[in-house]
C-alpha cells in the first residue's frame, strides 16, 4: 500500500508530538531541584552515600598524584611569582590599613582633646582638628 505525501507529513507530526510529549514527561520526572525540594531526606542520604563511596575510591588521591606530575616543572618558577606577588599584595594592605588606623587614632585624640602623634610607621600624620 503506498502512502501519499500527506500521510507521511501527518505521520512525521504525530511522532514529533508524541517525542515532544515524552520529553516534557521526562524533563518534569528528571527535575532534580524539584525532586530535592519533594524529598530532602532521600536526597541528603543519596549525597551522603556518594560522597562515601568516591572517598574509598581514591579518585581523588589519583586526581592530585596525576595534577603534582603535570606541574611538576612549573611549579618553581609559579611559586616564585606568586610568592613576589602575595608579598606586594600584604605589603600593599598593610600599608593601606597602617594609614587607617593612624587616622582613626588622630581623629579619636582630635575628639577628646589631645595632640596628634606620629603614625604606626614613623611616618608623621596629619595634626589633629582643634574643635
Amino acid at each position: 500500500m503506498a502512502e501519499t505525501t500527506a500521510d507521511v507529513r501527518r505521520d512525521i507530526e504525530l511522532t514529533r508530538e508524541r517525542m515532544s510529549t515524552t520529553l516534557d514527561e521526562l524533563e518534569r520526572k528528571l527535575n532534580v531541584v524539584e525532586l530535592v525540594r519533594d524529598h530532602p531526606w532521600p536526597a541528603l542520604a543519596l549525597a551522603v552515600g556518594a560522597g562515601v563511596l568516591l572517598s574509598g575510591s581514591a579518585a581523588d588521591v589519583k586526581a592530585a598524584a596525576a595534577t603534582v606530575t603535570a606541574t611538576k616543572g612549573a611549579s618553581g618558577k609559579l611559586g616564585a611569582a606568586l610568592d613576589d606577588m602575595v608579598a606586594s599584595l600584604v605589603s600593599g594592605v598593610h600599608s593601606a590599613l597602617d594609614t587607617r588606623v593612624d587616622g582613626w587614632v588622630n581623629e579619636l585624640k582630635g575628639a577628646i582633646g589631645a595632640t596628634a602623634s606620629s603614625g604606626m610607621n614613623g611616618s608623621p600624620t596629619v595634626p589633629a582638628r582643634a574643635d
